[in-house]
Formats: structure tokens, C-alpha cells, sequence
């Protein structure tokens, strides 16, 4: 239903507004006596077998949603009844900010991809909060966090700080986003002596919590295998405890869309299908000569269940989806899950 009727419908709309409609329609259903019930009847998967735990966490299934998609924690208990294993808000930076200026979303229908510029719009950690406070504990959360678009290179590791610092007693886990192309200059943050810096940073924060909350690193999906080995060893030399496997592309390599297309569209990260195998190499390599000495999740153009079991088994402990979401449905998480149960 979704992919012949639903769909075809929204697809005829802008993107970005095309979003909030959805977030509206899904909120307002959910208000409605039993529909969130309904939700988690048709697409909730209830297994033992499917329970991960990673990093002191338990994982009800391996499936989440990739951040992006709810980035000011406005609708995580609505969509916890589409069947994830956790959701991730974000990126939450210090302060809100609108980002970069529109349009900055678009669709590559014949690719099944997107690219996007949003440039980390969101409403600011104190408005996150405000959101989390509502949480109802159906589903693990992580905070994206990452810094203001004007803060100063010498004052990234403060955004980073303040953040993590506020949003602390509201979320599972952490994920240190340093690889959005859409952000101005990030080139300070791709710099391995400085990540060991921002890292060791935020750990030094968190033991000043009773609680410790796992800490991650986002990373593109457009490294070499050298700057990989420096992940590999970035991880080793701080502990960090795991990493995710990738964020958006800005190769614009083997496209479907036409060269004047992409030219209308202009700078932006590609995700969905088009960075399907590259981000399956990155987990692949990590893992591969790591020996698997940490947790590994996987996103990146996963649009089937037969994605999902690839990344799996390239290295992925568990796996997020977002664009695969959009053009799939909320089908996409049930079956992902079945195939796991199945594949075992």
C-alpha cells in the first residue's frame, strides 16, 4: 500500500515539507485510541533472538533509525510503534539554527537516493530536552550531537561539550558527528589528532557522571583505507566504543540522474542506494582488519532486508536505516527483522 499509493502521492511534493507534513500525520494518528497499537501489532517483531547488547545497552532488535530524521526529539515515542530498536535524534548542536538556506533536500527517484545540505537545522539542545522529558521508555535514544555552522575551530570541542553535558541524563548513548559535508568547514574535524582531542574530552566529561553513556564516532563513508587505518587506531588509542559506518557521500559517481540534474541540485551529501556498497566496504574493512575489536553500526543505502543481512555480515553489530525508510516504508524494519530471525 505504501509503495503504490502512499508514496506516489507524497513524491509528488517538496521534500522538506513533504517531512513535517508526515511528522504531523503520524502524531496526530497516534493521539487516536488505539492506533499506536495497531502500529505495533502490524510492525512490531517481539524475539528474544533478536536482542543485541553492545556496549552495556540492551537492543530489543538490531534495526534503528539513522539521526536526521527526528533531529529535534519530537516524535521517537511515535515511531518507537514502527518497530525500531532504538532511534537516534539529532545532530543537536548548542544553540538552533536553521541551517542552510532552502531548497536543500532532494529526491534522485531513479537512483532511490537523496542528497541533502540541511546543514544540522535543528532547534537546539535546551528545545531536545524539553522533548525528552516526555520520553515513554519504549525505545533506546541516542543523541547526534555536533557544533554550531559560525562556531570558531578553536571553540568546536566547547559546542561538542556543552551538548553532551546537557543532554547526558536523556539519552542512551552518544554519537560524535564529525563527518556531515554540510556544515561549512569541517576539515578540523577529519584530523585524527584532533578527534583524539575531542574524544578524549567528552569521555572526560562522562566520568564525571555517575552513569557512563557509551560514546560513538560518526564517520563518511568516502575514506581510504589509510585514513580507515587511523580510524583503527584512533579506536584503539582512546577507547571510544564503537563507530558508525557511514554518513552521507559526496561522490556523485555512477549517478542516474542526469549530469544537468545534479547541477540544478548543486552541493549536498548523497545517501540511499548510491552509497549501498561503499559503506558496506568501509564496515567490511574496519572490521576485517580491526579483528572486530569494536562495535560497528551500519547505515547506508540499506532499502531491503537483503541490505540489512550484508552489512551484517560484512561487520555490522547493528544496523540504521533512513533513506530506505522514506522509499521503502514502515514495512522496511519488520522485514529486516524477519530476515534476521531467518538468517540465523
Amino acid at each position: 500500500m505504501y509503495k503504490q499509493i502512499i508514496r506516489p502521492i507524497l513524491f509528488l511534493f517538496d521534500p522538506e515539507k513533504v517531512h513535517y507534513f508526515t511528522f504531523s500525520l503520524i502524531r496526530v494518528l497516534c493521539k487516536i485510541p488505539f492506533i499506536a497499537s495497531i502500529f505495533r501489532s502490524l510492525y512490531l517483531v517481539n524475539d528474544k533472538k533478536l536482542e543485541r547488547n553492545l556496549f552495556g545497552l540492551k537492543f530489543n532488535n538490531p534495526v534503528g533509525l539513522a539521526a536526521g530524521f527526528d533531529k529535534n526529539a519530537v516524535l521517537y515515542n511515535e515511531l518507537a510503534n514502527f518497530g525500531f530498536g532504538f532511534i537516534e535524534i539529532g545532530t543537536v548542536t548548542p544553540k538552533g539554527q536553521v541551517g542552510n538556506p532552502k531548497k536543500r533536500l532532494f529526491r534522485l527517484k531513479d537512483d532511490q537516493g537523496i542528497i541533502n545540505r540541511m546543514g544540522f537545522n535543528n532547534e537546539g539542545v535546551e528545545e531536545a530536552i524539553k522533548n525528552l522529558k516526555k520520553n515513554k521508555h519504549k525505545v533506546i535514544i541516542g543523541g547526534n550531537i555536533g557544533k554550531n555552522t559560525n562556531t570558531k575551530p578553536e571553540d568546536y570541542t566547547n559546542d561538542y561539550l556543552e551538548v553532551f553535558k546537557e543532554l547526558h541524563p536523556f539519552v542512551d548513548y552518544f554519537v560524535l558527528n564529525v563527518s556531515c559535508p554540510n556544515v561549512g568547514s569541517h576539515a578540523k574535524l577529519n584530523d585524527k589528532e584532533y578527534l583524539v582531542e575531542l574524544i578524549t574530552a567528552c569521555q572526560n566529561q562522562n566520568n564525571l557522571f555517575k552513569i557512563k553513556k557509551p560514546i560513538l564516532l560518526k564517520i563518511a563513508p568516502d575514506l581510504n583505507n589509510v585514513q580507515l587505518d587511523e580510524i583503527i587506531e584512533l579506536v584503539a588509542e582512546t577507547k571510544i566504543d564503537g563507530v558508525i559506518a557511514s554518513n552521507t557521500s559526496t561522490n556523485r559517481v555512477n549517478l542516474k540522474a542526469s549530469k544537468e540534474r545534479l547541477e540544478e541540485i548543486g552541493n549536498g551529501g548523497v545517501s540511499g542506494k548510491p552509497v549501498k556498497n561503499q559503506s558496506t566496504k568501509v564496515i567490511q574493512y574496519l572490521a576485517d582488519n580491526s579483528n572486530k575489536s569494536f562495535p560497528i553500526i551500519g547505515v547506508g543505502g540499506i532499502h531491503s532486508a537483503e541490505d540489512a543481512i550484508e552489512k551484517i555480515k560484512a561487520g555490522a553489530d547493528l544496523v540504521q536505516v533512513y533513506t530506505g525508510f522514506i522509499y521503502e516504508g514502515p514495512c522496511l524494519i519488520k522485514k529486516i527483522n524477519k530476515a534476521i530471525l531467518a538468517d540465523l
